[in-house]
């Protein structure tokens, strides 16, 4: 069995983070690249029926700038609405756009640390070469206040709210349920103010909404355990309205609202594959001779006591050389123990071995399509008892619920995210009209660069862009930040050009492309990250982070 976890810190992040990377690691870079120069005058561009005079972002994270497990100077820098206006500068829209500025090179990672108020937390995810993966930094710094003048921000993107939040007093207030440090540092009046009343306040004359996704997403992050993480369909509809309905009639503001993206198929949920457990054929040989009991066992309940003979043969362990399935816990299958206690009482095994049974009551190989959390790469193939090497998790001991998603938890995530997306869109649709316009960027559209970037239109994941193939991951080449969930810069600046076409279609605008290519990618280790300071077996083990979901992909 010891054979088996060589394999995994290598094997399991691999598979995506290096496929399809035809570039050298010099285009790993980490240049503090400064937003587009100044507008050249002989760029055709115009406004023409938006107002960017005053122009705004609203939203969680993804406005935010928050990346690579962190809000940090360069995400921010490179934020959407950052971005969205050094263009808008061409068209003669005012060249400053303000954010409250964290002033922290690499932040607080809030995916790993639970209280950024400690001293010393751990920055922000690089890429480290060697494991290959993520690595947090060792050089974080907290959550500090914002210095600046609240009432001229910009952007009013808050990592880690939902709809609701934005209406939410309690997310100013440390003690309330609803607390965000990362609105309480720049909030108007910490206790009276919300997010909404302050982007309102700010007088804007043209905004972006990009709301909803932390809603489904977080109850996703969490393995589709915790049904507080889910917002209702009720109250997502109340929320959002009333969120439209002070936009539109507090302000004088048009704007482009976006739906909610397939937050199934960003790398938290694909870098894993499904068939992760390496064997060869004398190591697949012994773990089979390890479930001739309870290959028995499910014989015998299938005889005796009627149990549904398709679902045991769901159930049964098979290993083979070559890559196989992950060995998982489905909370949706029938729980096995009282059956097993019946087998017990009448003889057909011992106590000792009705205890054997107890991890496997729901236990089953992973099926092709079913999803693996990115969080799961540092637990596969380690030890569940490390006294005994034959308890490798993931193999013999079956991995958590909380790092899967089946069939039945994609089809509740993906039916809430539709649900929500529905109700955006008639939201919009009901408030366009009269004085003000409201445009919907449909991330669903067969033609947008999230349907591209993942194959969603039929052709192969990845985007190309001048003659570049871009790939969905957190590779050199890759869109997304080392966290697996949140675009990098890269990334922002095709979702930004994504906004300025829906703005040019809608409003009459004319106005320059960001230069995605420009943008800085993945950033690399250089000595600065946990893996390349294990001095202790404490740091060792901080290595490779389980990565927690408080923050993620908000």
């Amino acid at each position: 069995m010891n054979s088996i976890q060589t394999f995994f810190s290598v094997v399991l992040l691999a598979a995506l983070v290096f496929a399809g990377c035809e570039s050298e690691f010099d285009s790993l870079v980490d240049a503090n690249k400064e937003r587009n120069p100044i507008p050249d005058t002989e760029v055709e561009a115009s406004q023409g029926d938006a107002d960017f005079s005053n122009f705004i972002t609203i939203g969680n994270s993804l406005t935010a700038g928050f990346m690579d497990g962190a809000l940090y100077n360069n995400g921010q820098e490179h934020s959407l609405g950052a971005l969205m206006s050094a263009q808008f500068e061409f068209a003669g829209a005012p060249s400053v756009f303000n954010q409250p500025d964290i002033n922290s090179e690499n932040g607080c990672n809030t995916s790993i640390t639970s209280n950024c108020a400690n001293p010393n937390p751990l920055g922000r995810f690089k890429l480290d070469t060697s494991i290959p993966g993520p690595s947090p930094t060792v050089n974080g710094e907290q959550i500090t206040a914002y210095s600046g003048a609240a009432a001229d921000l910009n952007n009013f993107g808050v990592p880690g709210i939902r709809v609701g939040d934005l209406l939410n007093v309690g997310v100013g207030v440390q003690g309330d349920a609803a607390f965000n440090p990362f609105y309480q540092r720049y909030a108007s009046s910490p206790g009276s103010s919300t997010i909404l009343d302050d982007a309102i306040s700010s007088n804007p004359s043209f905004f972006t909404l990009w709301i909803g996704n932390n809603d489904v997403l977080g109850y996703a992050l969490n393995g589709a355990r915790n049904n507080d993480l889910l917002t209702s369909p009720e109250d997502f509809q109340n929320d959002f309205q009333e969120v439209i309905s002070r936009l539109t009639t507090e302000t004088e503001a048009d704007g482009v609202v976006a739906t909610i993206p397939q937050i199934l198929a960003i790398p938290f949920f694909r870098a894993v594959p499904y068939n992760a457990i390496p064997l060869d054929q004398e190591t697949a040989a012994q773990v089979n001779a390890g479930f001739e009991g309870f290959d028995q066992v499910l014989d015998a309940i299938v005889a005796n006591l009627g149990h549904d003979p398709d679902d045991a043969d769901r159930r049964r362990v098979n290993y083979q050389a070559g890559q196989n399935p992950i060995l998982i816990v489905d909370r949706n299958l029938e729980n096995l123990g009282p059956k097993f206690d019946i087998i017990e009482q009448f003889g057909g095994i011992t106590a000792e071995q009705r205890e054997a049974l107890q991890p496997y009551v729901q236990s089953r190989p992973i099926e092709q399509g079913e999803l693996v959390l990115l969080s799961a790469s540092t637990l596969l193939g380690t030890l569940a008892n490390p006294q005994n090497p034959n308890t490798p998790i993931g193999v013999v001991i079956p991995l958590g619920p909380e790092f899967t998603l089946t069939f039945e938890n994609q089809a509740e995530i993906e039916t809430a995210r539709l649900t929500f997306n529905s109700i955006i869109e008639s939201t919009v649709a009901g408030a366009s009209g009269g004085d003000q316009q409201l445009a919907l960027y449909n991330t669903d559209d067969q033609n947008s660069a999230f349907s591209k970037i993942f194959g969603l239109d039929g052709s192969s994941p990845g985007i190309t862009i001048e003659g570049v193939d871009l790939n969905p991951d957190f590779s050199p080449n890759g869109v997304f930040s080392t966290d697996g969930v949140h675009p990098n810069q890269r990334g922002n600046g095709i979702i930004a050009n994504e906004f300025i076409s829906v703005i040019e279609t809608e409003f009459n605008a004319q106005l320059p492309p960001v230069d995605v290519l420009s943008l800085p990618s993945v950033s690399v280790c250089a000595g600065d990250c946990v893996s390349q300071q294990a001095k202790s077996i404490q740091t060792a083990e901080r290595t490779n982070v389980n990565i927690d979901n408080s923050y993620i992909g908000h």
